[in-house]
């Protein structure tokens, strides 16, 4: 046996054994953390904002995280194993959202009180991204309950909307500098593929050349080696702070949607560019002194705007395993494996709750210190942990849930 061949060979059973890891965290821990604790029995909905014990400790509601729950209870539903229990809870939490959660357009607000009384204006389209995201799986595994209409009318509003996302609450003086945002079409990458069974192949198809085209042609800028956060309206560098930002954590997730979409089409030169891209990323966000991966960086060096850029957070790590997973199933770039281990142990050691269990933190200092000891709250809720668990141990062991 060459040397070649036995490292093939321990690589295989290093990946099983990871597979069999993340999927037991998932069915073990995670998802029992938010079933028990996060639902309103009394009011419908969820309380995302939860204490290391699972304690809430605020009941206000935020749009997008009702969104973000519904969908991946349905999600688990019908990729994982059907638990009613599941189920029962997206269908709470999606009648919920449809009899508070818009306004009169149809845009959806960003947070509601405990009873469903609107508290901040739909100023954020994540809000409808994750709405759309949430009713369109409820669809797929409750269908005939109106889920998908509501799922098509408000991505129609989205894209009706994604040349001015904010509208009438956009801060920003107009015509001075006008500038695009990497976010909306990062999500639209994946937000396209979950609502296939609603919109139709046909339509998917027809959508993913353009947003391929803006991630890849314009947002990523190849003499740069960088995606950028935000560009000029010509895709242009804007010499500023917003011009100059840097995310590793929302191109990296980019790119394993990229690759999902080059696997989907055929298209191994793009899984192949996505790959690398995301590595380099990576090799560039990576904090050498303290480990984990940087919140935000200025493009030439200089001291980010953020006061929290250098804090690492949980969704930044959960969604880099995710791509480095893909990478290395996709590609067999070994990169990706080395820094898979890498990114595993940082984050396992930082971020997973050993002491309470169920979910992980979500916001540490630059040292790796737990800032704040919470499960859930404005911005974090019952998504990146269990799709990553989720992604990551499929990714490595398909039928590591025993699912045909």
């Amino acid at each position: 046996m060459t040397l070649s061949e036995k490292q093939t060979i321990d690589n295989k059973a290093y990946i099983v054994d990871l597979a069999s890891l993340y999927a037991q965290e998932l069915v073990n821990e995670v998802l029992p953390f938010w079933v028990k604790n996060s639902p309103d029995s009394v009011n419908g909905g969820f309380f995302t904002c939860l204490d290391a014990s699972g304690k809430v400790f605020d009941t206000d509601k935020f749009m997008w995280l009702q969104g973000r729950q519904v969908w991946c209870l349905s999600y688990m539903y019908h990729h994982l194993k059907p638990e009613q229990q599941w189920l029962d809870m997206a269908i709470q939490g999606a009648d919920f959202m449809l009899k508070h959660g818009r306004d009169n357009e149809g845009n959806w607000y960003f947070s509601l009180d405990q009873m469903g009384r609107p508290l901040v204006q739909p100023y954020n389209i994540f809000s409808d991204c994750f709405a759309t995201m949430a009713l369109a799986a409820l669809d797929r595994v409750c269908p005939g309950k109106g889920y998908g209409e509501v799922a098509v009318e408000t991505f129609d509003n989205i894209i009706a909307r994604r040349q001015n996302p904010k509208g009438a609450y956009n801060k920003n003086y107009p015509g001075t500098r006008p500038m695009r945002n990497f976010s909306l079409p990062m999500i639209l990458c994946n937000l396209a593929l979950e609502l296939e069974h609603v919109i139709g192949s046909d339509a998917v198809n027809a959508f993913i050349p353009e947003v391929l085209h803006e991630v890849m042609d314009i947002f990523y800028q190849p003499e740069l080696g960088v995606i950028l956060e935000n560009v000029a309206e010509d895709g242009s560098l804007v010499d500023s702070f917003d011009g100059r930002l840097l995310n590793p954590g929302h191109a990296i997730e980019a790119m394993w949607f990229v690759m999902d979409i080059g696997h989907r089409i055929g298209n191994k030169k793009l899984i192949a560019q996505a790959t690398q891209i995301m590595l380099n990323t990576l090799q560039k966000g990576w904090d050498n002194e303290y480990g984990g991966i940087f919140y935000f960086l200025d493009l030439h060096g200089h001291p980010p705007q953020q006061l929290e850029w250098d804090q690492k957070l949980w969704w930044v790590h959960v969604e880099t395993l995710v791509a480095l997973a893909k990478g290395y199933q996709y590609t067999g770039n070994q990169d990706c494996l080395r820094w898979f281990m890498k990114v595993h142990e940082y984050s396992w050691q930082h971020f997973r709750d050993d002491k309470n269990g169920g979910e992980w933190y979500g916001y540490l200092n630059r040292q790796g210190e737990v800032l704040l000891h919470l499960k859930g709250g404005k911005w974090k809720g019952c998504f990146h942990v269990p799709r990553a668990l989720y992604q990551i141990a499929t990714t490595f062991n398909p039928r590591v849930f025993n699912r045909p």
